[in-house]
């Protein structure tokens, strides 16, 4: 049985998973990734957990590749790079020093970019040669396939639209402190500043005048929203705006035939989707109306992550077969 091992390095938690050439993740687990600030003993953890996956299955398991998605990778270089959410700073060796542990063909590239190429290959960009994913999780991430290509870059970094100033009103830091940053204002995080924007610009009544910031969740923030609360009505339609004004400035610079969107912010839905249609069509020039698509991952929801790093790999393998005659 051939399988791949993916793995997604989040601020929060790391997901490791065995995925199949269909693209579906067979076996799964997580740990906690601030539980092992020093390196070794995180990559340790690492293999133990792959170790511990593959023990589910028969001896004729066959492993390709491992590919791992993380915020700030260089697929040229094998490093993380001062990665804001990460609790290792500075330049990582992740790939040499996993290498060390786990000698196999190894592959890293920024989470937003392996998403890009999972739904090249396995999602609902599967013969699109035009699409930009974008990631709305606790931060905001972007991969960009053009020509039928991934925009990697020079040094592997290409597509961090998340930290593009966009000069919004309060002028809000993104983790790589990027004033007026996308980042700051479109994800989970930057919902939730929202909220309390909303608040202080209004005075309508609202159940999030009692809660704490911290204490403040996504899921209330869309239960909110479907019980009619007008600072959550406004919240995701400021954010909605916003997110439809970055989309048509990218749209410009590559006409993706569609924008694929992933992440926990996409599942508030209607809240979210229904004002980014409406203002992304005002916003786009004239040429463009009409044509580009806002699509939700057509990876698996759990397992989405852990899909498109396997994906690296994956890609790879395909590439290698020999076409029929």
């Amino acid at each position: 049985m051939d399988l791949v091992i993916g793995i997604d390095i989040g601020g929060t938690k790391t997901k490791v998973g065995l995925v199949n050439k269909e693209g579906h993740c067979v076996e799964h687990t997580y740990f906690r990734t601030r539980e092992y600030p020093d390196l070794d003993d995180y990559l340790d953890k690492t293999v133990a957990v792959i170790d511990e996956l593959k023990s589910k299955f028969p001896e004729d398991l066959n492993i390709l590749g491992c590919g791992i998605g993380a915020p700030n990778a260089s697929s040229r270089n094998g490093t993380i790079v001062n990665a804001s959410n990460l609790v290792w700073k500075g330049t990582v060796p992740i790939l040499a020093k996993l290498y060390e542990r786990l000698p196999i063909p190894t592959k890293i590239m920024n989470d937003a970019s392996a998403a890009a190429v999972g739904e090249m290959m396995f999602g609902n960009a599967k013969g699109m040669t035009d699409f930009i994913v974008i990631t709305l999780g606790t931060g905001f991430g972007s991969g960009i396939v053009a020509n039928g290509k991934l925009v990697d870059g020079y040094d592997g970094f290409a597509g961090e639209l998340g930290h593009i100033d966009m000069t919004i009103g309060d002028g809000r830091v993104t983790g790589q402190r990027v004033k007026g940053g996308l980042e700051a204002y479109v994800s989970a995080t930057g919902l939730k500043r929202t909220i309390l924007y909303m608040m202080s610009m209004y005075m309508d009544e609202s159940r999030f005048r009692d809660i704490a910031y911290n204490d403040l969740h996504g899921e209330e923030i869309t239960q909110a929203a479907a019980e009619g609360d007008s600072i959550a009505l406004k919240a995701f339609d400021y954010t909605a705006d916003i997110l439809a004004m970055a989309m048509a400035n990218f749209t410009a610079f590559t006409q993706p035939e569609a924008f694929i969107l992933m992440g926990g912010l996409v599942n508030s839905g209607k809240w979210i989707f229904d004002p980014l249609h409406k203002y992304f069509e005002e916003y786009l020039l004239d040429v463009y109306k009409g044509k580009v698509k806002i699509l939700r991952s057509g990876l698996p929801p759990r397992t989405t992550a852990i899909c498109g790093a396997a994906a690296l790999i994956w890609e790879e393998h395909k590439t290698q077969q020999p076409s029929e005659a």
